[in-house]
């Protein structure tokens, strides 16, 4: 089975390229929404986050705009955060991993966000960057509701520079074409993908 890791920084194109992938017949695990369903009402992380944080759950869920102000008030927080949500977030990737590969599935994609900068590039046998050029990336984050240069700006710099990371992906999607153009790149990769777990298989 070959586990493939998807990534790319804030504005790059991942959701969408993530999407392209599930249609190209590969199932991908979101660690995003993974944490969101943790997060709410009846998740698993909502209590023990709840005892760690006071007052970040409303009506049973956890609120993300008050967690992040408990973690802005207290900056060690984000490591008994990581604590809780991390070994969450594990077990819900190995049951995707049992259920697909069940399933039938021999080629495994995790979206995640930060997967050099947490060292998960480890952790996959190979890497998908998605990129887009500076101004493209800049112009779709701006649209966000609440968005500012500052708040991007800050969000940036939590991220491995965009060149390091194609430095060090395996496949590359350039995203600034649009859908039609970045689903035949996916094709692309899809088939190569494919042709190297069959090898691996023989």
């Amino acid at each position: 089975m070959l586990r493939i890791g998807l990534t790319g920084s804030i504005g790059m194109g991942k959701s969408a390229t993530a999407q392209l992938l599930r249609e190209a017949g590969l199932p991908v695990f979101d660690s995003d929404a993974a944490v969101h369903a943790l997060y709410a009402p009846g998740g698993a992380a909502v209590e023990p986050v709840g005892r760690a944080f006071p007052g970040v759950v409303v009506d049973g869920a956890i609120d993300r705009g008050r967690l992040s102000e408990a973690l802005k008030a207290d900056p060690d927080g984000f490591e008994l955060l990581e604590e809780i949500v991390h070994p969450l977030v594990s077990a819900a990737r190995e049951a995707f991993i049992a259920d697909e590969t069940a399933s039938g599935h021999d080629i495994l994609v995790f979206d995640v966000p930060l997967l050099f900068e947490t060292g998960g590039e480890k952790r996959v046998d190979a890497v998908i960057v998605v990129h887009a050029p500076e101004a493209v990336r800049r112009a779709r984050v701006m649209q966000r509701p609440g968005m500012t240069e500052a708040k991007l700006n800050a969000i940036i710099a939590r991220q491995l520079d965009d060149s390091i990371k194609l430095e060090r992906a395996d496949y590359s999607v350039e995203t600034s074409g649009g859908i039609p153009d970045a689903r035949q790149q996916v094709a692309e990769i899809v088939k190569a993908l494919k042709a190297r777990a069959t090898k691996a298989s023989s």
